[in-house]
């Protein structure tokens, strides 16, 4: 019995010493990518584990009703419903970090741009983010690529496509630039890219960011061009050519602040090996772990980055 009773204090006692190192910590959220729901194993790995491993509280932001809605939903209303839920989320109010998965990077740039009168976002950490968009038109399958004739290339910037298959929102054809522009409904916006139309409160709340962490997979296989993890992306005009970050005219003209941030040296480019989101426990304790903990990591092995 006094054994019992013992080991009954000692479970106690740390129960109540780690719900104090949660408690004090800053809470993070997920927005995982296309096709994918908050209780798939792929976001449930990366939530649990990033939650365990930093001993911060981690949260899946659902939007809609999951998959179907990461598809066919705009962007637009994605991150209208995101922004509400972070608002409402009395954990966050003093500030949190944002892990984007995939497509979910694209929600998670709109959260900090566009969500007004919103808890800051400390740390923001990108996973194989199509962040300066896609050059390929396929649709990925399923039931909503049913009636998206622009998806196989025409009238990709239509309209209805734009409506209705939310990855077009990100879809930049180097060949029809004058097209993006016109009528791709979201990432000319967010990278502040239209023309007359430029909006220094996106970039302001950008370069608010402690920490801009970029993880692209060597084999990633479903970005296009794979560079755009890191902002790179094709030269105007050809596919033959990916140009770095730095030489594309959304960081040389600091649209949104990305050369801000990269003199700042608050810019991470980290080079993974492996697939699309294919990324080993000890990969994130080495590379993302550290921004959900205290936001700069002290170890240098953390900090390893490969350009």
């Amino acid at each position: 019995m006094a054994y019992f009773c013992s080991e009954n204090l000692i479970l106690f006692v740390i129960s109540i010493f780690c719900s104090i190192c949660f408690s004090s910590s800053t809470p993070f959220i997920v927005l995982h990518g296309l096709g994918q729901s908050c209780n798939d194993a792929g976001s449930t790995f990366y939530t649990s584990q990033l939650s365990l491993l930093s001993r911060s509280n981690g949260y899946c932001l659902e939007i809609g009703n999951g998959a179907y809605d990461s598809y066919t939903m705009p962007l637009e209303n994605q991150v209208q419903i995101a922004c509400e839920k972070v608002k409402g989320m009395k954990e966050l109010q003093q500030g949190y970090n944002l892990v984007g998965l995939s497509q979910g990077n694209m929600v998670a740039r709109g959260l900090i741009e566009f969500c007004d009168e919103a808890p800051p976002v400390k740390n923001f950490i990108s996973i194989g983010g199509p962040n300066a968009g896609v050059a390929s038109t396929t649709c990925a399958g399923g039931p909503w690529c049913a009636g998206t004739g622009g998806v196989s290339g025409v009238g990709i910037y239509s309209d209805y496509v734009q409506t209705h298959y939310a990855p077009s929102g990100y879809i930049k054809l180097p060949n029809d630039i004058a097209g993006y522009l016109k009528g791709c409904r979201y990432l000319p916006k967010l990278n502040n890219e239209i023309p007359g139309a430029n909006n220094s409160i996106y970039k302001q709340r950008f370069t608010s960011l402690q920490n801009l962490v970029l993880i692209m997979f060597a084999n990633d296989g479903v970005i296009t061009p794979t560079e755009s993890s890191w902002f790179g992306f094709y030269q105007d005009g050809t596919y033959s050519k990916v140009l770095p970050p730095q030489q594309t005219n959304i960081y040389i003209e600091d649209l949104f602040g990305l050369q801000t941030l990269d003199k700042a040296g608050k810019i991470k480019f980290i080079k993974v090996p492996g697939y699309h989101l294919g990324m080993e426990i000890q990969e994130l304790q080495q590379y993302v772990v550290p921004y959900l903990i205290n936001g700069a990591p002290k170890n240098k092995v953390a900090t390893q980055v490969v350009h």
